[in-house]
């Protein structure tokens, strides 16, 4: 009976935020602003499914300028937890399909997100370096996350280089964004489903990598995150036993 309850709200709650996110969005159309706001909307709908979440930003977070924002990509949870993390003046890349999700398909492309053709490589080549050149002329951070899946409980995948390469072209930092793990941990019949932690990492310099070992830079980011996100999990188990 609770987890109807809770979907239940839940979706009139998002469905109310697509609509009337898309009619502000519409009036400030494509600001980068909007991406940010929306999905710190939709983070604040963490105490619907039992959670506890607490957001960990750089103290310096508003200084840190134009980067690439890295994340780590679990499941649908991810909308009520790591979302609130999304930094104004910041959109995401996303695959051209987001657009046919109803209400919300509208809605991410509407507030200024960057939709790509992953089938079409070219054409994905093509976006990623329109992607570069906003990051400069638009004053603009993008959120991406380089599993480019869910994990779905199989740990932090491997990385691809996009997000990199990104970073490489723009001659801007990387901030990775971890966010404890959240696979069978929430149950929706279940009041309380503990605590996650979504925390701001200090920004990697892109400048001492180049296009020649990319490859390096994903996977020493993918090194800082994957030890990351084992001391925030087992923070959370030693708060859970305390």
């Amino acid at each position: 009976m609770l987890k109807v309850l809770r979907v239940t709200v839940v979706v009139i709650l998002c469905i109310l935020i697509c609509v009337f996110g898309s009619l502000y969005s519409l009036i400030r159309f494509k600001h980068p602003s909007n991406v940010g706001l929306m999905a710190r909307c939709f983070g604040r709908l963490y105490p619907l499914f039992g959670l506890q979440v607490e957001h960990r930003f750089l103290p310096n977070a508003d200084q840190i300028g134009n980067c690439i924002y890295i994340g780590n990509h679990q499941n649908n949870y991810d909308m009520v937890t790591i979302s609130y993390m999304v930094m104004p003046r910041t959109v995401s890349v996303g695959k051209k399909s987001l657009i046919w999700i109803p209400f919300f398909g509208f809605l991410y492309w509407v507030t200024g997100n960057i939709l790509i053709d992953r089938e079409n490589r070219s054409k994905a080549h093509n976006t990623m370096t329109t992607v570069t050149k906003h990051i400069t002329e638009d004053n603009i951070s993008i959120f991406m996350f380089p599993e480019g899946t869910r994990s779905r409980g199989h740990g932090l995948l491997p990385f691809k280089t996009g997000a990199f390469h990104t970073a490489l072209a723009a001659g801007v930092p990387v901030v990775p964004i971890v966010c404890s793990t959240t696979h069978n941990k929430i149950d929706l019949n279940r009041w309380n489903n503990g605590k996650v932690i979504c925390e701001m990492m200090e920004p990697i310099d892109s400048s001492q990598f180049s296009k020649e070992n990319v490859r390096e830079f994903a996977e020493y980011c993918h090194r800082v995150m994957a030890k990351r996100l084992a001391e925030l999990d087992a923070e959370i188990a030693t708060t859970e036993k305390a």
